[in-house]
Protein backbone atom coordinates (compact mmCIF):
# COMPACT_ATOMS: atom_id res chain seq x y z
CA UNK A 1 0.00 0.00 0.00
CA UNK A 2 1.48 3.32 -0.68
CA UNK A 3 1.16 6.19 1.27
CA UNK A 4 2.78 9.29 2.59
CA UNK A 5 3.21 11.26 5.64
CA UNK A 6 3.39 14.95 5.70
CA UNK A 7 4.35 17.40 8.00
CA UNK A 8 1.67 19.97 8.13
CA UNK A 9 2.30 23.45 9.46
CA UNK A 10 6.24 23.81 8.48
CA UNK A 11 8.51 24.08 5.70
CA UNK A 12 11.10 21.79 8.05
CA UNK A 13 11.45 18.05 8.17
CA UNK A 14 10.42 16.20 11.54
CA UNK A 15 8.53 18.97 12.70
CA UNK A 16 5.08 20.13 12.33
CA UNK A 17 2.09 18.46 12.37
CA UNK A 18 2.44 14.97 10.94
CA UNK A 19 -0.36 12.89 9.08
CA UNK A 20 -0.11 10.12 7.03
CA UNK A 21 -2.35 9.85 3.41
CA UNK A 22 -3.78 7.52 2.16
CA UNK A 23 -5.47 7.51 -1.42
CA UNK A 24 -7.80 5.00 -2.26
CA UNK A 25 -10.08 4.08 -5.74
CA UNK A 26 -12.82 2.44 -3.47
CA UNK A 27 -13.70 3.06 -0.18
CA UNK A 28 -12.14 0.51 2.48
CA UNK A 29 -13.73 -0.91 5.25
CA UNK A 30 -13.55 0.85 8.10
CA UNK A 31 -12.29 -1.37 10.34
CA UNK A 32 -9.16 -1.79 7.89
CA UNK A 33 -9.06 2.06 8.16
CA UNK A 34 -8.78 1.94 11.74
CA UNK A 35 -6.17 -0.83 11.88
CA UNK A 36 -4.06 1.35 9.30
CA UNK A 37 -3.88 3.98 11.28
CA UNK A 38 -3.33 2.02 14.22
CA UNK A 39 -0.51 1.11 12.28
CA UNK A 40 0.36 4.59 11.58
CA UNK A 41 0.62 5.58 15.48
CA UNK A 42 -0.11 9.78 14.39
CA UNK A 43 -2.52 11.76 15.58
CA UNK A 44 -4.36 11.54 12.52
CA UNK A 45 -4.31 9.60 9.33
CA UNK A 46 -6.38 10.77 6.54
CA UNK A 47 -7.99 8.41 3.38
CA UNK A 48 -8.84 9.94 0.42
CA UNK A 49 -11.28 7.91 -1.28
CA UNK A 50 -11.50 9.14 -4.96
CA UNK A 51 -14.76 8.95 -7.00
CA UNK A 52 -17.30 11.20 -8.46
CA UNK A 53 -16.29 13.65 -5.53
CA UNK A 54 -13.68 13.26 -3.19
CA UNK A 55 -14.76 11.86 -0.01
CA UNK A 56 -11.98 11.96 3.27
CA UNK A 57 -12.24 10.02 6.92
CA UNK A 58 -9.57 10.90 9.23
CA UNK A 59 -8.66 8.37 11.87
CA UNK A 60 -6.77 8.16 15.21
CA UNK A 61 -5.74 5.02 16.50
CA UNK A 62 -8.46 4.39 18.10
CA UNK A 63 -11.84 6.15 16.64
CA UNK A 64 -12.68 8.20 14.05
CA UNK A 65 -12.72 11.71 13.82
CA UNK A 66 -15.65 14.19 12.43
CA UNK A 67 -12.77 16.63 11.38
CA UNK A 68 -9.07 17.42 11.08
CA UNK A 69 -7.56 20.35 9.57
CA UNK A 70 -4.43 19.33 9.30
CA UNK A 71 -4.76 15.67 7.46
CA UNK A 72 -7.35 17.57 5.40
CA UNK A 73 -4.03 19.69 4.27
CA UNK A 74 -2.00 17.11 4.21
CA UNK A 75 -4.19 15.25 1.37
CA UNK A 76 -4.80 18.28 -0.58
CA UNK A 77 -0.97 18.54 -0.89
CA UNK A 78 -0.20 15.22 -1.86
CA UNK A 79 -3.18 15.08 -4.41
CA UNK A 80 -1.50 18.18 -5.79
CA UNK A 81 1.95 17.04 -5.80
CA UNK A 82 1.01 13.62 -7.49
CA UNK A 83 -0.83 15.83 -10.13
CA UNK A 84 -4.28 13.64 -9.34
CA UNK A 85 -5.68 17.09 -9.08
CA UNK A 86 -5.01 20.12 -11.57
CA UNK A 87 -7.47 22.44 -10.21
CA UNK A 88 -6.74 25.13 -7.73
CA UNK A 89 -9.75 23.98 -5.47
CA UNK A 90 -10.46 20.64 -4.05
CA UNK A 91 -13.90 19.52 -2.33
CA UNK A 92 -13.49 16.65 -0.44
CA UNK A 93 -16.66 15.32 1.01
CA UNK A 94 -16.62 14.72 4.68
CA UNK A 95 -18.50 13.55 7.64
CA UNK A 96 -18.58 17.50 8.70
CA UNK A 97 -20.05 18.46 5.33
CA UNK A 98 -17.92 19.90 2.44
CA UNK A 99 -14.53 21.53 3.02
CA UNK A 100 -12.52 23.26 0.40
CA UNK A 101 -9.71 23.52 -0.04
CA UNK A 102 -7.51 26.25 -2.56
CA UNK A 103 -4.25 26.77 -3.68
CA UNK A 104 -2.45 29.85 -4.54
CA UNK A 105 1.17 31.52 -4.53
CA UNK A 106 1.20 31.87 -0.35
CA UNK A 107 0.02 27.82 0.25
CA UNK A 108 -3.32 26.74 0.72
CA UNK A 109 -6.18 27.64 2.75
CA UNK A 110 -8.83 25.37 4.06
CA UNK A 111 -12.65 26.74 4.34
CA UNK A 112 -14.19 25.09 7.42
CA UNK A 113 -17.87 24.45 8.10
CA UNK A 114 -19.57 27.22 10.33
CA UNK A 115 -20.79 25.03 13.66
CA UNK A 116 -22.52 27.69 15.71
CA UNK A 117 -22.12 27.36 19.18
CA UNK A 118 -24.90 24.74 20.91
CA UNK A 119 -25.83 25.23 24.70
CA UNK A 120 -24.93 21.93 26.46
CA UNK A 121 -26.17 21.67 30.25
CA UNK A 122 -23.73 20.06 33.16
CA UNK A 123 -24.78 18.92 35.75
CA UNK A 124 -22.35 21.59 37.95
CA UNK A 125 -21.27 23.93 35.53
CA UNK A 126 -22.92 25.96 32.21
CA UNK A 127 -21.19 25.78 29.23
CA UNK A 128 -20.62 26.49 25.60
CA UNK A 129 -19.06 24.15 22.58
CA UNK A 130 -17.68 25.53 19.60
Amino acid sequence: MKFWQVDAFTKKMFSGNPAAVFIFDREPPTDLMLKIAREMNLSETAFVIKGVHLKIRWFTPNSEVNLCGHATLSAAHILWQEGLIEDSKIIFQSRSGPLTVTKNENGYTLDFPLQPPREKMNTRIKCFNF
